[in-house]
């Protein structure tokens, strides 16, 4: 039996308003305990920095990032000391932090990712070892680099009965896992919750639409709605992956601000059913993580579209806040040991891959 280690991981989604840390012990097959995981906001400043960067891809792939690296890192390393100072944990019991970083861009068939974050630094600052770079090997070898959960899932999944069972993350793109004994394929359906909220930010200042209540008094716009799946994507075949910014929000310029919102959210869900397309087999289960499990329009929707139960992670003891951060936990010990991250059904990559960039801390003498 493998050596159980705490780990902690930090993730800051593409929503970029914040940054989630997580503690579990693993040993990079199975989690045995869920410590302590909270999230932390963003200084507004870089929030609204890293929008405006993300929105200019050309700026993204080309530019010198050095100042908004050190800002991302520097807020990171804040909210690692925050949490372990709030929950009383020892740093010299953390073996490992997973820094995956704040992606601002991703372009599989350009074997270009971006995430922001600066590893040797957060290991000198923290004085505990780091690993980052987590999807530059799959990317290197052909594969997507993306998404990176499913191992998680299957792990965390292991001893739940519904198979085959599908678990649905609906971050800022929504990805699918799924699940059938020890078969994991998994794939991006489409847009999630990132351009409903920036259809909320642009259009009523919200960052996001609370609980649904916006698009549950909209109506959808079936010509806009049609435009929107009219899109090569959806019938490729997986493995495949999406940046943020991929799918432009013009079919639902002119609308008003509800049926605008109604009809994005009837785009993430028509693309979460279309992803059957490319399943084997039709899901007993979808367990939802992702910001988009708290909406209950979306989550209705979705039950009504699937014809199967749909339910939050938490339903099953899971944390669907900090799915994500305890991931990049679990996949920095895997990488420590010399496991794989990915397998060709998950991401493309021609074999099961290895991958991380370890920064070693300078221990005291």
């Amino acid at each position: 039996m493998s050596k159980i280690v705490t780990a902690l991981g930090l993730m800051s989604g593409t929503s970029m308003d914040g940054i989630d840390v997580a503690v579990i012990d693993t040993d990079g097959e199975r989690v045995t305990e869920f410590g302590p995981a909270t999230t932390y906001p963003y200084p507004d400043d870089l929030s609204v920095d890293l929008r405006a960067l993300v929105a200019d891809a050309k700026r993204a792939e080309t530019g010198n990032h050095a100042e908004i690296d050190r800002r991302v890192t520097e807020a990171q390393i804040k909210a690692v000391e925050q949490l372990l100072k709030g929950a009383g944990i020892d740093r010299r019991k953390i073996a490992v932090v997973g820094f995956h970083g704040q992606t601002i861009l991703h372009r599989p068939d350009k074997r270009v990712t971006y995430q922001l974050g600066d590893g040797a630094l957060m290991a000198e600052r923290l004085g505990i070892d780091v690993i980052n770079r987590f999807r530059d090997a799959d990317l290197s070898a052909g594969g997507q680099g993306a998404p990176l959960a499913p191992l998680y899932h299957r792990a965390l999944a292991k001893d739940l009965e519904d198979r085959p069972l599908a678990v649905l993350n609906l971050g800022g793109v929504g990805n699918v896992t799924y699940l059938d004994g020890e078969t994991a394929i998994a794939f991006d359906t489409g847009p999630a919750n990132a351009m409903i909220d920036d259809w909320m930010l642009k259009h009523t200042g919200k960052s996001y639409d609370a609980e649904g209540r916006l698009a549950a008094t909209g109506k959808v716009d079936k010509a806009a709605l049609a435009k929107l799946m009219d899109n090569r994507y959806f019938a490729l075949k997986p493995p495949k992956s999406l940046d943020r910014n991929d799918f432009p929000a013009t079919p639902v310029q002119g609308l008003s601000p509800a049926d605008g919102a109604a009809t994005l959210v009837a785009f993430t869900v028509e693309t979460v059913r279309r992803s059957l397309d490319h399943l084997p087999g039709k899901p007993k289960r979808w367990l939802v993580t992702g910001g988009g499990r708290l909406n209950p329009t979306i989550m209705q929707s979705l039950a009504e579209a699937l014809k199967a139960p749909v339910a939050p992670v938490d339903a099953v003891g899971w944390q669907g806040d900090f799915l994500e951060a305890q991931c990049f936990a679990f996949l920095a010990v895997r990488s420590l040991r010399g496991l794989n991250l990915s397998v060709p059904t998950t991401t493309g990559a021609p074999k099961p891959m290895t991958g991380g960039v370890l920064h070693r801390a300078r221990k005291a003498a």
